[in-house]
């Protein structure tokens, strides 16, 4: 993750969580948007995003949700939100 939490702007993870909150009602999306509520509190915290990229690839098909109503996150998410290229994540 290099350098990624210079690339945090607690505006637009406020931003996401309200949009998520408002347009997707799956109860899958509770754990993803608990965690932006700890990026915002702790933008500092690398660990966070690791938690939160690993929490992304669990949802399945809200992935496509997730990018529609806060697309502000996905340089958070990492370079390959939908796990396509495998090769060279664990190295991250």
């Amino acid at each position: 993750m290099n350098n990624i939490t210079d690339k945090i702007d607690i505006t637009r993870i406020e931003e996401a969580i309200y949009m998520l909150n408002t347009h997707v009602k799956e109860e899958s999306i509770k754990p993803f948007i608990s965690i932006l509520e700890a990026i915002k509190d702790e933008p500092e915290n690398e660990s966070l995003l690791i938690q939160l990229h690993g929490v992304f690839q669990s949802l399945g098909i809200i992935q496509g949700a997730v990018l529609t109503y806060a697309p502000s996150i996905y340089d958070l998410i990492g370079v390959d939100p939908f796990g396509d290229n495998k090769q060279g994540s664990e190295n991250e």
